[in-house]
């Protein structure tokens, strides 16, 4: 049985970029302050995109950011605000399976939009 069959709210990692160390570690801050996530993993990584037509080979920091579904969309409008990219990456992953003790502190610590936050 699942967590989405015991009645539990689900949980998904997104994944996204910054272009610098600095940014990142803002957005990670601001996201666990407001409790959005539960944990952001970061790691330096080199990119290579088509952007406008041209390729782009550009330095860039990796998160990767555990989040319940109900906080999805908050967590979505969080970057696109504070992110310095006019078209972030932004993917959601579904969590399908998982250590359900990690997986309930992720529930855990997170707030849900009824809570506020």
């Amino acid at each position: 049985m699942t967590a989405v069959d015991a009645g539990r709210e689900g949980c998904c990692m997104v994944v996204t970029t910054a272009p610098s160390r600095e940014e990142a570690e803002g957005l990670a801050e601001g996201i666990l302050s407001n409790r959005l996530a539960a944990c952001v993993q970061m790691t330096e990584v080199r990119s290579f995109f088509l952007w406008e037509g041209e390729l782009q080979r550009e330095p860039e920091t990796l998160l990767l950011i555990k989040t319940t579904d109900a906080a999805y969309r908050r967590l979505e409008e969080y970057i696109r605000q504070f992110h310095s990219y006019e078209v972030p990456e932004i993917i959601r992953l579904p969590v399908t399976g998982g250590l359900e003790g990690y997986l309930d502190w992720v529930r855990g610590v997170t707030v849900r939009p009824s809570e506020g936050g």
